[in-house]
């Protein structure tokens, strides 16, 4: 038996767009690297909207003492044709603007664990009807444009980050640098991800799709993106009004793909492949995370916390010096009040001696005078 129309199978793709639609989505994306590389820019120019207003950088100086890698969460919902989307913006303000960035990535590491953790709780509770997600699902990592290659500290965090998240590195103010030495600084930090084998998130090929499949490539290619960020109208020389940086030689164009890399991004993180960051978060990085505490914790049981947080290791070996100054301090007070003591018993000892010697010279003055007394009476 057999129909023209079919059973109607086929709607369910058009059924699960309409869920998807009313329910809307949420998506979630942690910006790190150092202050002063554009990086709430760039999120205000993604989402051509103020997302984040700009960073005081005089109150980043104020904070030096500090030294801490801070986490900033930035909440907003968007909507186009009728489609939200609750997004969430990490920010990461503090890391990499110290001398000693040691441990410095801690607080971001813990974060992307902490939502792993905190989701897997919630999954293990009886009632899951209204569950809190912040798991990162893209991860932009901000180069410094030097022209170089990759500091050792942006590969220590980028090793830990690309086993945890999907990892976009991106080359921020690109426009900086010409296009030759844009593309050697390209190459050259691409040859130290191969060889340190750092993990960054590759847009899946699809065989079936051949446009898809070339769009995917080119992604690809282009990594690390080179970006420039502006949320400014300047007039080009031939009239346009374009988002981008005007210089005296010119306008840098933030959608031109001959200026940089920008639009490529917009593609990957919102326009083509969103939903695979999300899927991929979930089905790899979180069952990653999942399947290694389940291998080492009982059902239920809390997750064990370091105690040895990089966070307070200064504080710790600063409350320890004082401790041992001050311990030291006591330990010569009471040697010298013990010299006191001693000097004092010896002082005592001594004057008892002198009395005891003149008891003992009286004693012998005395019974002088005895004998003498018992002499005379005798001879009366």
């Amino acid at each position: 038996m057999s129909s023209s129309t079919g059973i109607g199978i086929a709607n369910l793709p058009n059924q699960r767009h309409k869920i998807v639609a009313k329910q809307g989505a949420h998506f979630t994306i942690m910006v790190v690297g150092e202050s002063g590389l554009g990086k709430t820019t760039l999120i205000n120019t993604l989402f051509s909207t103020e997302l984040s207003s700009a960073k005081d950088y005089r109150r980043r100086h104020v904070k030096q003492l500090d030294k801490l890698t801070e986490v900033e969460i930035i909440k907003a919902e968007l909507e186009e044709k009728s489609f939200k989307v609750k997004l969430t913006v990490i920010d990461t303000p503090g890391f990499g603007d110290y001398v000693n960035n040691k441990d410095s990535w801690a607080p971001i590491i813990d974060f992307v664990d902490d939502q792993h953790e905190l989701y897997m709780r919630q999954e293990q509770q009886p009632q899951r009807e209204e569950k809190s997600d912040l798991r990162v699902h893209a991860c932009l990592y901000f180069i410094r444009p030097t022209g170089h290659t990759l500091k050792p500290l942006d590969i220590e965090i980028m090793k830990r980050l690309g086993t945890r998240v999907n990892l976009i590195p991106v080359i921020a103010k690109a426009d900086t640098l010409t296009q030759n030495d844009l593309s050697l600084f390209k190459k050259r930090i691409r040859d130290v991800v191969n060889a340190q084998g750092i993990r960054i998130y590759t847009p899946p090929i699809e065989t079936d799709d051949e446009q898809g499949a070339e769009h995917a490539r080119i992604l690809g290619a282009a990594m690390p993106f080179s970006i420039i960020g502006s949320t400014e109208d300047v007039t080009t020389l031939d009239g346009r009004v374009v988002k981008g940086r005007e210089y005296l030689w010119g306008v840098a164009e933030v959608e031109n793909e001959n200026h940089c890399d920008f639009k490529k991004l917009r593609s990957l993180l919102i326009r083509t492949h969103m939903l695979d960051l999300i899927n991929t978060t979930e089905d790899l990085h979180y069952e990653n995370y999942r399947q290694q505490q389940m291998e080492t914790r009982k059902y239920g049981e809390p997750k064990v916390k370091k105690l040895d947080n990089p966070k307070f290791k200064e504080e710790e070996e600063a409350l320890r010096k004082r401790f041992t100054e001050q311990v030291k301090a006591e330990e010569a007070r009471f040697r010298q009040w013990e010299q006191h003591l001693i000097a004092e018993r010896d002082r005592l000892n001594k004057d008892l001696e002198s009395a005891h010697s003149a008891i003992k010279q009286l004693e012998a003055e005395l019974d002088a005078l005895q004998v003498g007394y018992g002499r005379g009476s005798q001879r009366r």
